[in-house]
């Protein structure tokens, strides 16, 4: 490699560094604490649907932009993962490695977004009470059931497959997903390890959609959860509009990538 190269190289380096300095350090000071269990009530005049999805289920749902999910771990034992489409081109997808690298951190809480694989934004986590949430390890498989439980149990990688195949899509158009409720970080020496003491009955999340969106919310045990037999409770999503956002809302001015992504996506509505 020439001198030119590794100068450039180098500056590249330098710059890549500037950036995620600023992202980690302006970013965190800038998001608020969780939303306290009984704080933001959605108004009855406002609530569009409510839906009950039991252990191992899973439920499909359409959001159009502006509108709200609040999924709500009704008893503190279950985790839910998320996909979702743009119901327009389901070829734009959720991308759970852009919602990493534009935020410069695998931890989305309460003013953070969900980006798609345009660098859009999709969601975005208006409310959130638990700030415990996946972004790295993906839902339960076939394979990590039977590995864990000794049988193939009802898993997330079956419930996405059967919710693609019932809006025309198949398991090349399944994403990875994230998991809201699973408390899992990395320790000291870069392992994954699992934070049980964070889950609570009644955490919620509310994730306002950016765009128009087909959505999948998969209600099965997080391969990380060590309880036994797994882990199950029941999940209560409710739709709901939201209010719209103000010129400083929290989710659109966190973080100058924020910003350039919501222009982004604003323009395809315009």
């Amino acid at each position: 490699m020439n001198r030119t190269k590794v100068e450039a190289a180098e500056a590249n380096r330098r710059r890549y560094e500037e950036l995620r300095a600023t992202g980690q350090q302006l970013t965190p000071k800038g998001l608020p604490e969780p939303t306290a269990l009984d704080g933001a009530p959605i108004s009855p005049d406002d609530i569009i649907s409510h839906e009950l999805v039991p252990a191992g289920w899973y439920a499909t749902l359409r959001l159009r932009r502006g509108e709200a999910l609040r999924i709500v771990d009704d008893s503190g034992r279950s985790s839910v993962s998320l996909i979702a489409w743009r119901e327009e081109d389901c070829s734009e997808r959720i991308n759970c490695a852009d919602t990493v690298k534009v935020q410069w951190s695998a931890a989305i809480s309460k003013g953070r977004v969900i980006l798609s694989d345009m660098g859009r934004v999709m969601l975005s986590l208006i409310e959130d009470s638990s700030g415990a949430h996946d972004l790295l390890v993906g839902g339960s498989t076939p394979a990590s059931t039977l590995a864990t439980f000794g049988s193939v149990t009802r898993n997330t990688q079956q419930n996405f497959l059967a919710a693609a195949a019932k809006v025309g899509l198949d398991i090349r158009d399944i994403p990875p997903c994230v998991t809201l409720f699973a408390p899992v970080s990395t320790d000291e020496v870069g392992r994954l390890v699992w934070n049980g003491s964070r889950k609570r009955p009644g955490d919620f999340v509310d994730l306002r959609a950016e765009m128009n969106l087909i959505a999948v919310a998969s209600n099965c045990a997080h391969p990380l959860d060590p309880a036994r037999p797994a882990a199950s409770g029941s999940v209560t999503l409710i739709k709901h509009r939201a209010r719209p956002a103000a010129a400083d809302d929290l989710c659109r001015t966190a973080s100058p990538e924020a910003v350039r992504a919501f222009a982004f996506t604003d323009r395809l509505y315009a």
